[in-house]
């Protein structure tokens, strides 16, 4: 009895949680050391601080064109349903009607979610570009990202120079902005899409 007792007291004793530890809420991480990386190729980009701006300042023209996500985009076989998750599941609140979109293929729908924006894809028909996606992706899914950039002409050219290739030429995008898809080969599996914001 004494043993069993004593067993459950250790246990008890083992299994007291300890105190986390204390959350320092006033650190702010010192701007980096420029002279670590050469101007044109950084090897190291902290996230974004107003300490930085400095730092910021000498970074490649092409980096400081980007803006922010624009929107993600997510084909869908059923537009209807993935409205109602993101209308009464999720809350959206800001939804846009159902746009036609011949020249691409697709039925499109921005859910706006403040900061960013979601696009959802439906193809019209069989013949729609995106219906490739479905072969590999059956149930659907993030089909693209789309970043915004202050001079598409710019970004274009630097990512020529880098040898990174473009899907086809500039045309206008749902927005009604000029905008370019880039090779997901050459940007790390991700097809991303720059959309050109004055």
């Amino acid at each position: 009895m004494f043993r069993t007792v004593a067993k459950v007291a250790i246990i008890k004793k083992a299994v007291q949680p300890r105190n986390p530890a204390p959350v320092n809420n006033n650190y702010n991480p010192p701007p980096p050391n420029t002279a670590n990386y050469p101007n044109t190729n950084p090897t190291y980009i902290p996230a974004y601080n107003p300490a930085y701006e400095n730092a910021y300042a000498s970074v490649d023209p092409f980096l400081s064109n980007l803006g922010h996500v624009n929107y993600i985009a997510i084909a869908t076989r059923d537009i209807e349903k993935s409205i109602h998750f993101w209308r009464t599941i999720m809350g959206a609140t800001k939804v846009s009607g159902k746009m036609t979109n011949p020249e691409h293929g697709v039925y499109t729908v921005f859910v706006d979610l403040g900061q960013t924006k979601i696009k959802l894809m439906q193809p019209i028909d069989e013949k729609s570009p995106i219906s490739g996606f479905f072969q590999q992706n059956p149930t659907g899914g993030i089909h693209h990202i789309c970043i915004n950039v202050s001079d598409l002409a710019l970004a274009i050219q630097k990512t020529k120079d880098n040898n990174i290739r473009s899907l086809g030429e500039a045309t206008i995008g749902a927005h009604g902005f000029p905008v370019i898809l880039l090779n997901p080969q050459d940007c790390g599996g991700v097809l991303i899409e720059l959309e050109e914001h004055k």
